[in-house]
């Protein structure tokens, strides 16, 4: 009676007892709480950045944990205080609960927020947190428990009253059940790993064929990401759309929703870039799945932060429950805009003991929020993902209706040790078209050289027809394909631009060069990087995308220039000039009166111009003796496999002497955390074995040698 009087929404759980003993352990959650004035955040980049912030603006002290890779990453300048954990793998650092509860304890924290994704769902490191006296900064280990188990979450949901996709969720894990199931569900079926997110341990088999195959993959991923192999199967919808509620629950059993976010365009069944609140929903719509939300978190006596994830049907607008997410979301800033809750403040105070701030009908919704993830990947290379310095970073400044997310600076390194992100854009308007324009407006202003990103992706994706009317679906990326990867080529404007571009920079080097020797500075004659004299004409060689141009310059006077783009046949008069800003050079331009501005980035190597529709990214041709080195050590990728990106080599699957046919698998190449067969792309023999299992490598390095004589 006296949990049914402190917990009158539990009631009809105490019947059994499981439900009994997680009540029990959310009393004794309860009654150990203390102020919480220091936190160790147990995560790394742009999370813990996130939950420093707000630590910070209510005086609680935060304490990071970093690896090899991170020693000087941003997290860890953010932090009052941090600590070493271990070597740049994930599972010798960030994975290592037992040394970030060392930490905990010998820096005096009260409690452990573990940010989303590493420990952040993880049982035992939750119970161990409990055990040794600190605070969770989630929910109790049973829900955690409950949800995070895809299959017993289904059980639950379904007893519930919430309504669950058809499928197999069972414990007989052999490849002949699992087969058998499938064709019962009937194809395409959705394999998925029982544990974890983030689209780690998930295949698509669209028919028997494909089933044993993507099935061994999505257990191999699961079991490298989870320590798990196990996974269920549901019924593949080919057009739904993700909706998720955001949920919230203190220790007094009172639960509240925020509303939804869409969540539907996705690439490798990952989010690319969300939106709350969802489009085209109706208030009685709305209404229904939030009300699902709270009955799945009052379910499982939950406690904080917590998303509940919905399939739903594009045209019939029915809904059946996916999963739970029993932390913090990488999407979370979305519902902060149009609501005006902190989360972090939330989980913090409701971790302390504090009961929710708002009644449920306390809780706004104002306007309209988009996030876009900015990644370090080639949309157009199947969007894998990159690695490697960001040389020049300038972003839009940050205001009441735009946040920029990041965990990173100009000059530092994206590994390939941890995610690819590098930044969360995210951006407010009164309604949908308004943040959607201030959305665009802003990824043209998020300048970044270095490596190749998603930016350009991103801004095409928010300019297409079908995102502006709010059509969105999963398969948005694969039925848009065509008209989102157009054929790109530079306009004759960017060609001019490039060659004014190239020719100032070398300008204003020299200038530097000659302020920092006292010499006198003559404009007309140079010695730059490049080896070029400025007399009368220069021809500037640009390459993009393979293709070579040459943009002749003549210079007539101080900012006064003559260009062609066809070999001297036509000329334009053009006046330019460079100024510098903030980290930025920007470039005037006046074409027979039209005037254009960008933003320009340039070294020995590369240019990037940066305006309103993205990057423009140029290269420079190497001098002869590089090219002619090159071609001698380098006759392309007929005779070998290469590594499609950078990464680990965790396995190789053939030897010396095999004969491999088209499409047989070669090797296995781990990338932030995600699994990555390569191969055969025509029959041949293996000649050679080019690096070992463990071995870090480069984009497009060789891993196997064909025989050549084949």
């Amino acid at each position: 009676m006296y949990l049914g009087a402190m917990y009158p929404n539990f009631v009809p759980l105490i019947r059994c007892s499981s439900n009994y003993r997680r009540l029990c352990e959310i009393v004794r959650w309860k009654s150990t709480l203390r102020k919480i004035n220091k936190i160790l955040v147990a995560n790394r980049g742009e999370i813990a950045c996130r939950v420093m912030r707000t630590a910070k603006r209510l005086g609680v002290k935060t304490v990071a944990v970093y690896s090899d890779a991170d020693a000087k990453a941003l997290h860890v300048y953010m932090a009052d205080e941090a600590f070493h954990i271990g070597q740049a793998a994930a599972t010798k650092s960030y994975l290592r609960g037992d040394e970030i509860l060392k930490v905990a304890r010998l820096a005096n924290c009260q409690a452990i927020h573990p940010g989303y994704g590493f420990l952040s769902e993880n049982v035992e490191f939750a119970e161990a947190c409990q055990k040794q006296g600190v605070i969770f900064i989630g929910p109790p280990a049973s829900a955690i428990r409950d949800m995070g188990i895809k299959s017993t979450s289904k059980c639950i949901m379904s007893q519930a009253g919430v309504p669950v996709i058809e499928g197999y969720h069972g414990n007989d894990q052999s490849n002949e059940n699992l087969e058998r199931e499938a064709l019962r569900i009937g194809f395409p079926v959705m394999i998925k790993a029982v544990r974890g997110g983030g689209g780690k341990g998930m295949r698509i088999a669209g028919r028997q064929e494909e089933f044993l195959d993507a099935l061994e993959s999505a257990r191999t991923e699961s079991q490298k990401a989870f320590g798990d192999s196990v996974v269920l199967l549901e019924k593949f919808i080919a057009e739904p759309r993700h909706v998720e509620v955001q949920v919230f629950a203190d220790s007094y059993g009172d639960v509240v929703h925020l509303y939804e976010r869409d969540c539907s365009v996705q690439r490798r069944h990952q989010k690319i870039i969300e939106e709350a609140p969802a489009p085209g929903l109706s208030w009685n719509l709305r209404k229904e799945l939030g009300d699902a939300a709270v009955r799945a978190a009052k379910a499982v006596g939950y406690v904080g932060a917590g998303t509940v994830e919905f399939i739903l049907d594009r045209n019939s607008h029915s809904f059946h429950f996916m999963e739970m997410n029993t932390r913090l979301q990488v999407e979370h800033p979305i519902t902060e805009m149009i609501t005006g809750v902190d989360l972090v403040e939330w989980q913090i105070k409701i971790a302390s003991g504090e009961k929710l701030l708002l009644k449920q009908e306390e809780i706004p919704l104002k306007g309209h929020a988009f996030e876009a993830r900015i990644y370090a990947e080639d949309p157009r290379g199947g969007f894998l993902p990159g690695a490697g310095p960001l040389l020049y970073l300038s972003t839009p400044k940050p205001q009441d209706d735009v946040r920029i997310e990041t965990g990173v600076r100009q000059g530092d390194e994206v590994s390939v040790h941890y995610d690819p992100m590098i930044a969360k854009l995210v951006v407010w308007g009164n309604d949908r078209l308004e943040a959607l324009l201030k959305l665009r407006s802003k990824l043209g202003e998020y300048n970044i050289a270095g490596l190749e990103t998603n930016v350009n992706f991103l801004l095409d994706l928010s300019k297409h027809g079908e995102f502006e009317a709010g059509s969105v679906h999963t398969n948005f990326i694969q039925d848009h394909n065509e008209s989102l990867f157009a054929d790109e080529t530079p306009t004759k404007i960017q060609l001019i631009q490039g060659g004014l571009a190239t020719i100032l920079l070398d300008k204003n080097r020299e200038k530097e060069m000659a302020a920092r020797r006292n010499d006198s500075f003559n404009p007309f004659v140079l010695e730059s990087n490049f080896r070029v004299n400025y007399v009368h004409v220069r021809d500037v060689k640009l390459k993009f995308k393979g293709t070579d141009y040459i943009v002749k310059v003549k210079i007539l006077g101080d900012e006064e220039y003559s260009v062609s783009c066809d070999d001297g046949n036509s000329w334009m008069d053009v006046s330019a000039e460079l100024e510098l800003g903030d980290n930025k050079f920007l470039l005037h331009c006046t074409l027979d009166g039209f005037k254009t501005t960008v933003n320009v980035f340039g070294n020995e190597q590369i240019l990037a111009l940066f305006g309103s529709d993205g990057k423009t990214e140029f290269s420079y041709p190497l001098p002869l003796f590089m090219v002619e080195e090159d071609s001698q050590s380098f006759s392309g990728f007929a005779d070998r496999a290469v590594a499609p990106m950078p990464g680990i080599l965790d396995k190789v699957l053939v030897k010396a002497g095999d004969d491999v046919k088209a499409g047989d698998p070669l090797f296995v190449l781990i990338a932030m955390k995600m699994e990555h067969v390569v191969k055969a792309n025509r029959d041949a023999k293996i000649s050679d074995i080019l690096h070992n299992v463990g071995d870090s490598v480069n984009k497009d390095a060789a891993i196997i040698k064909f025989d050549q004589n084949l």
